[in-house]
């Protein structure tokens, strides 16, 4: 070999030697089949990523395939099963947990305008919508509601159920009632056989709602504190105006008036409880009685002004106006929120009304019962401005003696019976007498 063919070999040999070094040394720099093996690597890690970006619906038909390198797989989240995880949380779960539920399902009817008196049995049944798998014992409820002595003339009545200890939702409702007569008499029974006994079936929809604000058609529940609230307002503040007109202390006698009328509506509600015999665990949601109030204030008020020593008789003259002012504003509530509801009427002067179960024309006793305190308010403001009482507190004696006469009068329009008469009768007999005395008194003075 020549002396020029050695220097070729050697160049080449050296070109070769450069090239492989640099293949084993240089970054980013490989053959083409290191580099498809990690063009693989990359397109498996992107397909893992896209499977755990898909929507969840799909993500959960199954596990996905095991990557096709060494990069682990990103799991797919897993299925929302709380209320929180699936957005129904915040108020709506804090509402639907906050204590049980009902729904308030109603049925109406025609009482007519001819024929004999009748007892109605609505049979209630309800299922609710959108129950999936196996029904639970809340998801639905059958219940009978009975009224009886349905005079023609009463207009439209209203049967209203409140199933409670239910599960919450909108629920699907039949009410199927039937018309019962009395046959004891033969002009009874045949017109009652000329009318028949069925009505027509009525579907409802309704939804439940917490348990306290469950009520029928008529009710407005909002109105009873609202009306009790002004009134107390009118109270303290013609009280204050009387009390400076007569040189009384008024910042302590405010005070007093605020402390005995929360002390009278604590009694108020106590009264009730015994009254109607319930447990103490009903008493934020139990109703109040007006002479429990009258009690409970009026003791607070005597022992307050006996240890402040404000004179008791004229701080009690300057309270009456103010009192049954406030009385007649706040009296209304009963009305409206169907409570010491008047017996049913066909008369022309009855207004419907709602004891939050039967809705139907009743005699309005509490608007009549307002009246008279207004009339009584009204009366006792020009005695207290004109001159001074023949004694301490005749304003106020004379006041309370006719409005319990007034109301115990009133009571057997109502429609709540009486657990005795001889109450009644005693505290008829009581007031008539104070009132008496104390007229008579005023006249000789």
């Amino acid at each position: 070999m020549s002396t020029t063919s050695r220097k070729k070999t050697a160049r080449r040999q050296a070109r070769k030697t450069t090239t492989t070094t640099r293949s084993a040394d240089t970054p980013g720099f490989a053959p083409r089949a290191e580099a498809s093996q990690w063009d693989r690597v990359r397109v498996a890690a992107a397909t893992s990523t896209v499977r755990s970006q898909q929507p969840k619906a799909l993500a959960s038909a199954g596990p996905a395939p095991a990557p096709a390198s060494n990069i682990p797989a990103v799991r797919p989240a897993a299925a929302p099963t709380t209320d929180e995880e699936r957005g129904g949380g915040g108020c709506a779960a804090a509402v639907s947990e906050a204590g049980p539920h009902a729904l308030a399902a109603t049925c109406w009817l025609d009482a007519g305008t001819s024929g004999p008196p009748f007892s109605v049995n609505v049979r209630f049944v309800g299922t609710r919508v959108g129950v999936d798998g196996a029904p639970e014992p809340g998801d639905r409820f059958d219940q009978v509601e009975r009224v009886d002595a349905i005079t023609p003339g009463q207009g439209r009545v209203a049967i209203t159920t409140r199933p409670s200890g239910i599960n919450p939702g909108e629920w699907r409702v039949t009410a199927t009632p039937v018309r019962y007569f009395d046959a004891r008499h033969t002009a009874t029974s045949a017109a009652a056989a000329k009318i028949g006994p069925r009505l027509p079936r009525r579907d409802l929809t309704a939804h439940t709602r917490l348990v306290h604000l469950v009520h029928g058609p008529g009710v407005r529940l909002a109105m009873w504190p609202a009306l009790v609230g002004l009134g107390v307002v009118v109270a303290v503040v013609l009280q204050a105006v009387l009390l400076a007109r007569a040189h009384v202390d008024v910042p302590a006698s405010v005070a007093i008036s605020l402390g005995a009328s929360i002390v009278g509506y604590l009694s108020a509600k106590t009264w009730y409880l015994v009254q109607h015999r319930k447990p103490l665990r009903t008493f934020i949601h139990a109703g109040a009685c007006i002479q429990g109030f009258l009690v409970g204030a009026i003791a607070t008020m005597a022992l307050a002004l006996a240890v402040s020593g404000i004179p008791v008789g004229a701080f009690l003259d300057a309270t009456t106006p103010g009192l049954f002012f406030g009385m007649a504003i706040g009296r209304p509530g009963c009305f409206l929120t169907g409570c010491c509801v008047g017996r049913p009427t066909t008369s022309r002067w009855g207004l419907w009304s709602s004891d939050r179960r039967v809705g139907i024309r009743r005699i309005p006793i509490q608007l009549v019962e307002a009246a008279v305190a207004l009339l009584i308010g009204l009366v006792t403001l020009p005695l207290t401005l004109a001159a001074d009482p023949p004694f301490a507190g005749a304003v106020f004696l004379g006041a309370i003696a006719a409005y319990t006469l007034c109301r115990q009068v009133l009571f057997p329009f109502r429609a709540e019976p009486r657990a005795t008469s001889l109450g009644r009768t005693l505290a008829l007999g009581a007031s008539a007498l104070v009132l008496l005395v104390d007229v008579a008194v005023a006249a000789l003075a």
